[in-house]
Parts: structure tokens; C-alpha cells; sequence
């Protein structure tokens, strides 16, 4: 099976798991894993940053940035596809009571001036504005992606306002492998940035939130009440430290394995509304008679396994795990579905 689900899929390398094996692993609890300690500090000093914490996942590290950031009746400002708002079975009201003021914009990204317009008034009728989130790359957006010169105006307009600006990063490192730019600029604009591990880098699990020491110290409390305080996870953190060091470069062969598909649909009559490839996710629309579903079912009768994104919404997904083979095999598939 060919699987363009979800770059979530990656399984460890044969080198990753032995670096798991050979991690030394105390109890992070206590702050007492020196591979974990390891791990928070290389992220930590990548970004130009303060401190890390170890999360599970990209969920709970947005989940807990959130929580720490705002009181309850206050809100986040973010694009209406935002995986804060869709994918995280909304959490921002479970865990922290707050509210989310959504915005629309191209392929999942806004600009400042969305910011500014929708800063609520003092009204004791309506929440109060406290945060922005901004997604990088946008999942829904078809991994569409921010450059610098577009985040320092938001920073300008949270600083004015005194909100606060968070990053959910979890593709952040595609974001960054196909603009070129320093990881420390972007730790410059932001309050707190959560980076994944377990896409397109490669880690069975496990994301970062970076932060200010002072944010961090808030954030491990929370992460404790979320159950997210992990003991001997330095076996996992092993497989973060060698994704960072192994695995960044590589991604631009996802990119490119997108958009050779890309082209490939581009020449088929039954699709259309093919989302500009920017990074590793192509998302695109199947014509009539065709519904996601079944496209999907006829892939999956050739070995090819896709996710639906719509009535006749598709996304395929690249990943570490999808060879150039891999990726010929697909096209050759594609053009002999009808």
C-alpha cells in the first residue's frame, strides 16, 4: 500500500530507532531525563528562544500555549481553518473557556489588517481579544505557507493591541526548508511556536512549545494537568533530537514529489481545482460522476490509500515514507482511473 494519508504515518528509521535504543533516560517529571533536557535545549537555542517543553503532540502544545496566554471570556484570533478551531475537538473552550473570533483569507492565511479590523471593542458584552494563532504551513490551505515579511506586520499590530502571537508550527520546517529562512528570525516575532515531530520529520511521536522561561514554567504545570507529564520519555525525545539533525534537508523531495503529482493531475480530465502545491500537501477536487469516495475506493483497489477533504475533496499527503518509485507508481495509477 502506497499511503498519501497524512505524513503522521512515517514510521522510525532503522539509525532513528537505534538512537532510541541508546538513549539515556532518567524522569522528566523531575526534570531528570538528560535526552529530554537535550532535546528542549536544541530547539530552544534553533529558534533563538529560552526554553522547551516535550509534549506528546501538536495539540496538546497548542493547547496548553493557548491556555497560558488567555484567561477564560477572552478570545484567539485565527484563520477559520485553523487546526486550533478544526482539528482539536475544541479544546480552546474545554481547557480554557475561551472563544475563537475566525477570519478567512486565501489558502488559509490572513495579514494584518484582518488582525487590526477584528480586535474586539471593551465591551462587557463581548470577549476580550487576547492572542493570535497563525498556522504555518496551513493544513486546509493545501500547505500553504507564511514568508517573514508577512508575519512582522501581525507582530506589529499584536504588539500595539497587546496581544499575544502564537505559532502553530507543526510543519514548520517545510515552511522554512523551501523559503530558506533562519528559524531564529521567526523565534524573533513570536511568543511561544509549537513544532512537530512526528510529520515530516520523522518521529514516532512527540512536539515542542518554545517559549520564555517564564511561559515554559506556566506551560509544564499545564501540560501536568493535561496528564501530559511523561516519565523515562527519553526514548521518544532520542527519536526528536536525530529528526532534527537527519531529517529538515529531506523534505524538499516531499515538495518536489507534490508537485510532480501536481502535474500529473493537472493533464486529467476528471480533475479539477487543484490547490497551489507549495509544500507537501496537494489537495484538489474530483468532477462529477467521481465523489471522494469513491475515487478513494478505486485508489485503494490499486494500493494507493488518499484522505477525503470534502464531497469531492482529496488530499494526498508526502512523506519520508513515499519513495520517487512511490511517486511514478501514483501518476501511472492516476491516469488510468477512467
Amino acid at each position: 500500500m502506497i499511503n498519501l494519508t497524512s505524513d503522521t504515518l512515517t514510521k522510525p528509521t532503522p539509525d532513528m530507532l537505534q538512537a532510541m535504543m541508546n538513549a539515556e533516560v532518567g524522569d522528566d517529571v523531575f526534570r531528570a531525563d538528560p535526552t529530554v533536557n537535550a532535546l528542549e535545549e536544541k530547539a530552544a537555542n534553533l529558534f533563538g528562544m529560552e526554553a522547551a517543553l516535550f509534549c506528546p503532540s501538536g495539540t496538546m502544545t497548542n493547547q496548553i500555549a493557548m491556555n497560558v496566554h488567555t484567561g477564560r471570556l477572552e478570545e484567539v484570533i485565527c484563520h477559520e481553518y485553523s487546526h486550533v478551531y478544526q482539528y482539536e475537538t475544541g479544546g480552546y473552550a474545554a481547557n480554557s473557556g475561551i472563544a475563537m473570533n475566525l477570519l478567512s483569507g486565501d489558502f488559509g492565511k490572513i495579514n494584518a489588517d484582518q488582525v487590526q479590523a477584528a480586535i474586539r471593542p471593551d465591551y462587557d458584552w463581548l470577549p476580550k481579544s487576547k492572542l493570535v494563532v497563525i498556522e504555518n504551513t496551513c493544513n486546509k490551505g493545501g500547505g500553504s505557507f507564511y514568508t517573514i515579511d508577512e508575519i512582522v506586520p501581525i507582530r506589529q499590530v499584536c504588539d500595539e493591541n497587546g496581544l499575544g502571537l502564537h505559532l502553530d508550527g507543526a510543519r514548520l520546517f517545510n515552511a522554512l526548508v523551501e523559503s530558506g529562512e533562519n528559524p531564529k528570525v521567526w523565534g524573533e516575532q513570536f511568543d511561544s511556536i509549537s513544532i512537530c515531530l512526528s510529520k515530516g520529520l520523522g518521529a514516532p511521536v512527540g512536539s515542542l512549545l518554545l517559549g520564555t522561561e517564564s511561559f515554559i514554567k506556566q506551560a509544564r504545570r499545564q501540560r501536568k494537568v493535561m496528564g501530559g507529564g511523561m516519565r523515562q520519555a527519553g526514548y521518544l525525545a532520542a527519536a526528536g533530537i536525530y529528526a532534527l539533525d537527519n531529517n529538515v534537508d529531506r523534505l524538499k523531495e516531499d515538495h518536489e514529489h507534490a508537485r510532480q503529482l501536481s502535474q500529473v493531475l493537472a493533464s486529467l480530465d476528471y480533475v479539477e481545482n487543484i490547490r497551489p502545491v507549495k509544500t507537501n500537501i496537494l489537495i484538489f477536487d474530483v468532477k462529477s460522476p467521481w465523489t471522494a469516495a469513491s475515487f478513494l475506493e478505486k485508489l485503494s483497489e490499486a494500493g494507493i490509500a488518499a484522505a477525503p477533504f470534502g464531497p469531492q475533496t482529496v488530499r494526498f499527503v508526502m512523506h519520508l515514507d513515499v519513495s520517487k518509485d512511490m511517486v511514478e507508481r501514483v501518476g501511472e495509477i492516476l491516469k488510468k482511473c477512467v
